[in-house]
């Protein structure tokens, strides 16, 4: 059986790894993995094939950056040709990015079956391209494996057969929980002369926070005031650096003393850094995931979310971007009022076992 596993940013390589572990397990599955080039510096890609034991690709298409439009056209033509010579019994893509949908419309042309991992979630926001990416792909794919039961009822709203849909659990938290002691033993806090749960860790790469002047600004003025009371770590994303500069507030931060920009962190020193946080503020979908497993306090700053389990059961809050909302929840953490969380149902580090035995099962 041959599996075409395709991944082009890191949150696809995070999720990917013990999917590519599993399938190596056994003899009778051939697993190929196909790199679009989405995500193409060595923070943001080449470092995570090391820390994480995967393989190198078969394949890289060095696609590169570009608008939402001209990235996917250009995976799905570099990925036809060789998806014809390839010809494999399964296409597999996982999460929500431009190289998830491109390899799901691909396959599905060429009437190869498609697995989307880390299907049916929903923030129900049509201006995030990622939502657009997580419709259009569930729609075509035949198996469709879910990370909590609210993307069971969002897949059985929109038509989607019962047969095709499978709870499974989180391969991203698969992951975590293989890596998580080896991260803590990183000492990251000592790094970067900081105590352990006495600083803050903050993630920023969403259009609708980055791209948008006044929304950044408000961010940054909350921010301000944080590091006041606490050090602020802040790896920032290529993206989030090119609109500081651009808007002339990259002088602003380098002001501000316990406000640390760091380079991209690789997968090991992310996770290290964030267990021993005493909070994390992020507009990133999986570190809402990783900070409930890491029962670590995650301040969303976003007005919706696709992983409302998180909300339910995690130690997840949705603040939005208003600096006053922002500060009221940071006050609480600092004040011991801390949402508490437990694990959802199912993250328990098997996912990727479920997975490949439901695609052996289904597909002999």
């Amino acid at each position: 059986m041959k599996i075409v596993n395709i991944v082009g940013t890191r949150p696809n390589l995070i999720k990917i790894a013990s999917l590519i572990k599993e399938m190596h397990r056994y003899s009778e599955i051939e697993p190929v993995l196909i790199h679009t080039g989405q995500h193409y510096n060595e923070n943001m890609s080449k470092v995570f094939f090391e820390e994480l034991d995967i393989p190198q690709p078969d394949y890289n298409l060095g696609v590169g950056s570009g608008s939402h439009t001209w990235q996917t056209a250009q995976i799905m033509l570099s990925l036809e040709s060789l998806l014809v010579e390839l010809h494999p019994d399964l296409v597999l893509v996982v999460g929500d990015v431009n190289s998830t949908l491109a390899g799901a419309l691909v396959g599905v042309r060429l009437g190869i079956p498609v697995a989307h991992v880390e299907a049916g979630l929903r923030s129900f926001d049509r201006t995030m391209p990622e939502e657009i990416n997580r419709v259009l792909t569930d729609a075509v794919a035949d198996y469709l494996f879910t990370t909590e039961r609210s993307a069971n009822e969002n897949l059985r709203r929109e038509g989607i057969p019962e047969e095709k849909i499978f709870f499974v659990g989180n391969v991203m938290i698969d992951t975590l929980l293989r890596y998580r002691e080896l991260a803590m033993n990183l000492a990251l806090p000592t790094r970067y002369s900081v105590q352990p749960r006495n600083y803050a860790v903050l993630t920023l790469h969403r259009p609708s926070n980055v791209d948008e002047p006044k929304v950044l600004q408000g961010i940054l003025d909350a921010v301000s005031e944080i590091q006041l009371r606490l050090p602020v770590l802040f790896p920032v994303h290529p993206r989030t650096l090119k609109r500081l500069t651009e808007t002339g507030l990259l002088q602003r931060t380098r002001t501000l003393p316990d406000l640390r920009l760091l380079e991209p962190l690789g997968y090991l020193e992310f996770i290290g850094l964030m267990a021993q946080a005493k909070f994390v503020m992020t507009d990133s979908g999986g570190i809402q995931e990783e900070s409930t497993i890491l029962n670590i306090p995650c301040l969303t700053l976003r007005e919706n979310t696709e992983r409302p389990v998180t909300i339910i059961e995690g130690t997840n809050e949705l603040v939005g971007t208003s600096p006053d909302r922002i500060l009221a929840a940071v006050g609480r953490v600092m004040n011991g009022s801390a949402k508490n969380g437990r694990c959802p149902e199912l993250w328990d580090g098997q996912a990727a076992t479920r997975i490949v035995r439901i695609l052996q099962a289904q597909i002999r």
